[in-house]
């Protein structure tokens, strides 16, 4: 099938984002291959919030195909602009309860549950003709108390008990676990840069064999952004989530 792409996508500002995306692809295939991980286990998620639709279009045809946003209102509109654009949808935000019936209904993932009653509305306000809602656990490696998240600060069971009665909720299919980690400064050395880079994604990594190890069939670490994606990759990333290397800094301004 041919998808339009409109006028507003041939410019130069489309040429620079597609040599972004070209060059994320080339940094994740240069990972898969230092860190012997199999070539293509690493999928990209285009992290396309605050970004117009002409710039997802663009990205589209240039081969991409998952794309991440953090406000459920702004990407349904532009879904609606891209209604002829066969994307895969992901909603990588906080979730507030007065959004979830547009989350549970606009997406194929999402990657930011961080308790029950949320993830007990998302399977509930699921439409019955959608498959199950990949989820994901997000994980505060960091405990920073500012961001959401499962925290692993004393031990593993509050994200077991969750992955627990997440797994089975019947709408909703527990892919895996997701976090962000807090920036970290460890000075102009790159070798201790990456290697402070690598420690929360390897917590992340042992949190989930520890859960399969206990029965669960997780499959999806989704870790590492435009800054650490190597790290990420290093400790076992499956998916990677990149905004501005991809589109750039700027974008439309943050909903109200």
């Amino acid at each position: 099938m041919r998808y339009h792409i409109g006028r507003e996508s041939t410019n130069d500002t489309t040429g620079a984002r597609t040599s972004g995306l070209l060059a994320v692809r080339e940094r994740i295939a240069q990972a898969e291959q230092r860190y012997d991980r199999k070539p293509g286990s690493v999928r990209l998620l285009a992290v396309s919030k605050k970004k117009p639709a002409e710039a997802i279009r663009a990205a589209f045809l240039s081969g991409q195909r998952a794309f991440g946003e953090n406000y459920a209102q702004e990407a349904v509109v532009k879904q609606r602009e891209l209604a002829d654009v066969p994307a895969e949808w992901h909603f990588i935000g906080p979730i507030q309860s007065n959004k979830t019936r547009l989350i549970a209904e606009h997406f194929a993932w999402v990657h930011s549950i961080d308790r029950i009653a949320i993830a007990e509305r998302l399977s509930r306000q699921r439409g019955a003709g959608l498959p199950p809602l990949a989820v994901c656990l997000q994980v505060n490696v960091s405990g920073e108390s500012t961001k959401s998240g499962v925290s692993l600060a004393s031990r593993l069971q509050p994200l077991w008990e969750l992955a627990l009665a997440v797994a089975d909720l019947p709408h909703l299919r527990l892919r895996g676990l997701m976090t962000i980690p807090a920036p970290n400064e460890t000075g102009d050395n790159p070798d201790n840069r990456f290697a402070a880079q690598r420690r929360p994604f390897r917590l992340l990594r042992e949190a989930l064999e520890e859960l399969n190890a206990r029965g669960l069939g997780l499959d999806t670490l989704s870790m590492g952004m435009s800054d650490d994606l190597e790290a990420a990759i290093a400790e076992g990333a499956t998916l990677v989530r990149v905004g501005t290397a991809i589109f750039g800094a700027r974008g439309m301004p943050e909903p109200g």
